[in-house]
């Protein structure tokens, strides 16, 4: 039997990691970053003004002159203007190329216009270099700007436009093979379901957690416990993407073919069985091409928390993505375990104090029900370390 951290461990050690392609920066929104940015030029490229007012010398204000011409307008776009006689200004507006000659910007507040005339307001002492945001001050050109594994979000475009990146290179979604099986299954669309039947529902939520996270592009497949239709169907779903993700048919009943049949297409056991709960007969190995292979529990429960807790991080790491920062929060109410297993508990999130994120418990009736998941905001891992977690505890909180 495995453990948590282990089971971690032996699924990122047989990862294998997903190509990366060229994209348009449009497309690029919420991909993995595949490629080191760098600055094409300067940031600013040129002293920017950041205040609408005047452009002076502050060496002319400090010898006495407190009223100046404006000898010309410098808008956001226009090539330098420049300062000639001393006691001159020009009128600047913000985002626009500091005045070739002028080191200073006085913001209109602190004006007095008279015609072609711009008095300082009585009072008021102008630092040398103010709202000036000087050339090359965010970064230089050649400096790093966006590392691979990042996520591209708002901020990163900016940063890509900024670069005169109008295509970047993105980690290539995985083509996912979600597949259900079990007898007792039925399509969600069935026009009727039989007492001994039940609707199913594993394979939409693996898919919503996939496409949510942008994980995978997803292929969904509802297979019978027959064992060589089995075969015959997973072999050709194989041959067509990049990850298998099966559900259901990997525990010890009579029925349960399917870790014999990944092994007799091929596949090579890492692990099957891990000492947590919900969610313990989780088999994970890789195909003969190497690629990953989940077999996760049938108990809708335990097939998302399996999910949530391992196929996802792993799917991240073969994008090549950069860790996600653990969150940690707070629980409001004792948990105390049952077996010498690592429990998950589902929990919502409830109120924070300042700086804490209280988690209430919400214990499902079986790991079947997972209508009392609706709600919540994910799970909280419960180490086997001790058997009871009073509230206040501080724990690791997994979100769906």
């Amino acid at each position: 039997m495995t453990e948590v951290a282990d089971a971690e461990r032996l699924i990122a050690a047989h990862l294998p990691r997903f190509a990366a392609r060229p994209v348009p920066l449009a497309a690029s929104v919420d991909a993995v970053l595949a490629e080191p940015i760098a600055a094409e030029r300067d940031q600013p490229p040129f002293d920017r003004v950041t205040m609408d007012g005047i452009a002076i010398r502050h060496a002319d204000w400090s010898a006495g002159v407190a009223a100046f011409r404006v000898v010309a307008t410098q808008a956001a776009g226009a090539p330098a203007a420049a300062l000639a006689e001393p006691g001159d200004c020009i009128e600047v507006m913000t985002g626009a190329v500091l005045p070739d000659g002028a080191d200073t910007v006085v913001p209109v507040e602190r004006l007095e216009r008279r015609g072609e005339q711009a008095a300082i307001a009585a009072g008021y002492r102008p630092e040398p270099g103010q709202f000036v945001h000087r050339r090359g001050s965010d970064r230089r050109a050649g400096d790093p700007l966006l590392a691979p594994g990042i996520r591209i979000g708002p901020p990163e475009i900016a940063v890509l436009a900024s670069a005169g990146r109008h295509t970047v290179r993105v980690a290539s979604i995985p083509r996912v093979a979600v597949i259900s099986t079990g007898d007792e299954l039925v399509d969600v669309d069935a026009p009727a379901v039989l007492p001994h039947q039940i609707r199913s529902s594993n394979d939409w939520a693996l898919e919503a957690a996939l496409v949510r996270h942008r994980l995978g592009t997803v292929t969904r497949a509802r297979l019978a416990d027959d064992e060589r239709e089995l075969g015959r169907a997973i072999a050709e779903l194989h041959a067509g993407h990049d990850v298998l993700l099966l559900s259901g048919g990997v525990s010890m009943g009579r029925f349960d073919f399917v870790p014999r049949v990944l092994e007799a297409l091929g596949a090579k056991l890492v692990f099957h069985k891990i000492e947590q709960r919900p969610g313990r007969p989780m088999w994970f190995g890789t195909s003969g091409a190497g690629k990953p292979v989940f077999a996760l529990p049938g108990n809708p429960v335990s097939t998302l928390v399996c999910a949530t807790r391992y196929v996802l991080p792993a799917l991240r790491t073969a994008l090549g993505a950069a860790p996600v920062a653990p969150e940690w929060v707070e629980l409001a109410a004792p948990i105390e375990l049952g077996a010498d297993l690592t429990y998950f508990m589902p929990v919502a999130i409830v109120g924070t104090d300042p700086g804490i994120a209280r988690a209430e418990p919400r214990p499902t009736n079986t790991s079947g029900d997972f209508v009392s998941l609706a709600g919540t905001d994910g799970f909280v891992e419960l180490p086997r370390t001790k058997r009871l977690y009073p509230a206040g505890s501080i724990v690791r909180l997994f979100r769906w």
